[in-house]
């Protein structure tokens, strides 16, 4: 299903997906020897912007910022787990998915910024969120995106369906790249339910429109990386 809504300066689409590929992902990682904890994967969006102008100035490349959300149960309602290792250990089964999404809308876009968050449904913890958030998850994003050498911003809460969470971005080269400071805020209308987590990756093609407060750019921080 494809919902758009079009204007002069803003492009908004919803991409919503059944799925057709995570059976194939967590099968290469079992073959890999990453077996484990197996998530519950309920639903994939993602949700994209394309924006052209800002304060009556027209872009000369327009920024498309997108957010991959994948829904998983949370296996531990139950009550508090002190080790969480397992989480983080299922996690990159979720982040592989999750980056072919991210690298299916951008396609030779190239991906200039990133960012992640979560938000645990109510008979959760907020941590359970930052365990599947950790290095491990980020890797297959990382994988996808040459020059991805900068940490990756990141905010995580407890909350309800039809909360709100502003995702905090940053250059993938270097996190001092003043002009790509920037974010994204993800409503999603039916999740977190209070068994459920939402995992969200956000990236961008460029720094923001009318970026003009000085610093190191882009283009320098990837010659320094280059070198």
């Amino acid at each position: 299903m494809l919902l758009m809504g079009l204007d002069s300066r803003r492009l908004g689409l919803e991409i919503l997906s059944d799925l057709p590929d995570c059976q194939t992902i967590f099968q290469s990682y079992d073959e890999e020897g990453l077996q484990g904890m197996h998530l519950s994967v309920r639903r994939i969006s993602a949700i994209v912007e394309d924006k052209f102008e800002e304060a009556g100035r027209v872009a000369d490349i327009f920024i498309r910022r997108a957010a991959i959300v994948a829904v998983v149960e949370n296996p531990y309602v139950s009550g508090y787990v002190e080790d969480l290792k397992p989480m983080i250990d299922a996690s990159p089964t979720v982040g592989a998915l999750m980056a072919k999404r991210m690298k299916d809308i951008f396609g030779n876009l190239e991906i200039q910024a990133y960012g992640k968050g979560g938000i645990v449904g109510l008979k959760g913890e907020q941590e359970h969120a930052n365990a599947l958030l950790t290095t491990a998850f980020a890797t297959p994003f990382r994988d996808e995106i040459p020059g991805s050498a900068a940490w990756i911003s990141s905010f995580t809460k407890v909350g309800v369906p039809g909360s709100s969470i502003d995702i905090p971005m940053n250059a993938v080269t270097d996190v001092y790249v003043r002009s790509h400071y920037n974010g994204f805020t993800v409503v999603l209308p039916d999740s977190p339910m209070p068994d459920e987590i939402a995992l969200i990756f956000c990236v961008a093609n460029r720094g923001r429109l009318n970026a003009r407060v000085g610093g190191m750019s882009f283009d320098e921080t990837r010659a320094l990386a280059q070198n």
